[in-house]
């Protein structure tokens, strides 16, 4: 559909002199007036006219622009395509390009690093977890279908005086839980049982502190040997998750990881002449960068690093080893002072690559009774999350479509869609409340109900087959000129693509795809597919194959199957 849009750029240009690439073209926000449309604003200073008098003479001397007629309403120009040549445009290039469709090249060359998900070990991965998983993986999907080389790293929360507490409490109570087979219930257990009692025994207490100066000394023995078994229990259950989500990583490198690079990361920051040292404790003072910002500490008084030191740490490393172009820290809102800390130590240092860093951030979500806290126990597991939306996607399976094949990966496939729908249609900066109901509702603007839709579309199209119709046959693009609003919306999926990136917005593909969803309903609803008129069946037929393969590419990004059955 681009190729309209420039068509419509260069008769603007060739008849006011402007720069094609400063035009904007816009969809009319009332569809009756055209397909798009330009508002002459931007030329009344210019040409010294009100906008109304430039659009009624641009009207009258804009040369024929192939396919698009032109009239003037008001202050805009509004362009309308030839339904003929819209549906060739639209569905040819669907046709053409398959999945691929939807996706470009502007990324060749270019690498973006996503930093995503990132659990802590030894906590369960429970809802406040999915936000950065999904949203992350969403991204990077985005990033990957506009060509870049995309980095997902998954910086997992290794590192802490919570280990300390953590080896303190199974050297007390491990005998009391189920380490192997439930290693992450057993290590919330743990770690609760530890903060209730620690109140009223301060040997817990030290006894804690002191499992983690071990730890942190590097000394090879009870407590770094019970920190490692730890990591590989969590990793093995979170790993269980992820293949649900159908979430991977490039690399998977925890706060440890770059325990050997502090000491050179903090010697880097000291020769760039912009440390001090504060009551003790090694700073940048960041008050020069925005006001009032508190300092980045990198050193504590007792010389032991933070979580800066290692994410700065991070950082470095992620310049050096990939160069990257901009690099996505996809991690919630309550950390917006962190990296604006981290960004302010690379810019008093002199680093241009700053501006490439970028906090991509994202709201709480939270109980309909408060915040969740793994402190307290209040959370709700990831995994249990997921059973129950599998099993409620198994019983309305059971209940409408009982003979349905293969009945149990579909009720994975939709459960998990439903919960993934559910979080990306919101924006991501928005705080959500965590609702069973709302999440397993499988009617109104839901996963389930965009997968539904693609199962119908596909279900038309294997009819099609067994009655002989040839889907893929020539086509009279005219029949279509019906389905004008439904072409417009396939056509403008490339543009949604591009924009969801650029924002890293998932939910800018969720909206879409619901409105597709709608639009191909309501023509299905008006239009029989399958008629007597082979040649009007053959085009509708190629229609609903192409709003499939959008609708299928859309839940791609997202992370939700598009199962063929329901």
């Amino acid at each position: 559909m681009n190729e309209f849009i420039d068509r419509i750029k260069a008769a603007l240009a060739a008849a006011t002199g402007a720069d094609p690439v400063t035009l904007k073209i816009e969809a009319p926000r009332d569809p009756s007036l055209g397909d798009f449309a330009f508002p002459c604003f931007p030329l009344a200073k210019t040409l010294r006219k009100a906008p109304p008098a430039i659009a009624a003479e641009l009207a009258q001397n804009l040369g024929a622009i192939p396919d698009v007629s032109v009239e003037a309403t008001g202050p805009y120009l509004n362009f309308r395509v030839d339904r003929g040549a819209l549906a060739a445009s639209v569905v040819g290039a669907i046709q053409a390009q398959g999945d691929a469709y939807g996706g470009s090249d502007e990324g060749r060359g270019k690498t973006v690093v996503i930093d995503l998900s990132s659990p802590n070990i030894a906590k369960p991965m429970h809802v406040g977890h999915l936000r950065s998983t999904i949203i992350g993986a969403a991204v990077q999907r985005l990033f990957d279908r506009l060509g870049y080389t995309t980095v997902g790293i998954n910086h997992i929360g290794d590192w802490g005086s919570q280990f300390g507490k953590l080896v303190a409490a199974i050297d007390r109570w491990g005998a009391d839980v189920d380490l192997e087979n439930e290693p992450i219930r057993a290590l919330l257990a743990l770690y609760v049982r530890f903060h209730e009692e620690v109140k009223n025994d301060p040997e817990l207490e030290e006894a804690g502190k002191a499992a983690f100066r071990e730890l942190e000394s590097g000394e090879d023995g009870h407590v770094r040997a019970t920190w490692k078994r730890l990591t590989e229990l969590s990793l093995r259950e979170f790993d269980k998750i992820y293949a649900r989500l159908g979430v991977t990583f490039d690399h998977v490198r925890g706060e440890a990881y770059y325990e050997p690079y502090l000491d050179a990361t903090v010697e880097r920051i000291v020769a760039a002449g912009i440390t001090e040292v504060s009551e003790g404790a090694l700073i940048v003072d960041l008050s020069g960068v925005e006001k009032n910002m508190a300092p980045c500490l990198l050193r504590k008084t007792d010389g032991t690093t933070l979580y800066a030191t290692r994410d700065l740490a991070a950082l470095f490393m992620r310049q050096d080893e990939f160069e990257f172009d901009r690099c996505l820290y996809v991690v919630g809102g309550e950390q917006r002072l962190h990296f604006r800390q981290l960004k302010g130590v690379l810019a008093r240092m002199g680093l241009d690559w700053q501006e490439r860093v970028t906090h991509v951030d994202f709201g709480l979500l939270r109980l309909p009774e408060g915040k969740l806290s793994t402190r307290e126990g209040k959370v709700v597991f990831l995994d249990e999350l997921l059973d129950k939306a599998r099993n409620e996607a198994e019983r309305i399976i059971a209940e409408k479509n009982p003979e349905l094949a293969n009945a149990e990966t579909i009720a994975e496939q939709v459960g998990v869609g439903a919960v993934v729908f559910h979080d990306l249609k919101k924006e991501r900066v928005k705080d959500v409340v965590f609702d069973w109901n709302e999440v397993l509702s499988f009617e109104g603007e839901t996963g389930p109900y965009v997968q539904y839709t693609h199962a119908r579309l596909a279900s038309i199209l294997r009819k099609a087959r067994a009655k002989g119709f040839d889907t893929e046959g020539e086509v009279d693009w005219s029949l279509l000129a019906d389905a004008a609003e439904l072409l417009l919306r396939l056509g403008r999926f490339p543009g949604i693509v591009a924009s969801a990136a650029e924002h890293a917005e998932p939910s800018e593909v969720t909206v879409y795809v619901l409105e597709l969803c709608r639009e191909m309903n309501s023509w299905y609803v008006k239009n029989k597919v399958l008629t007597d008129d082979v040649a009007l069946s053959t085009a509708r037929l190629t229609l609903v194959a192409a709003a499939q393969t959008v609708i299928a590419s859309g839940l791609s990004i997202l992370g939700v199957a598009a199962p063929a059955e329901m």
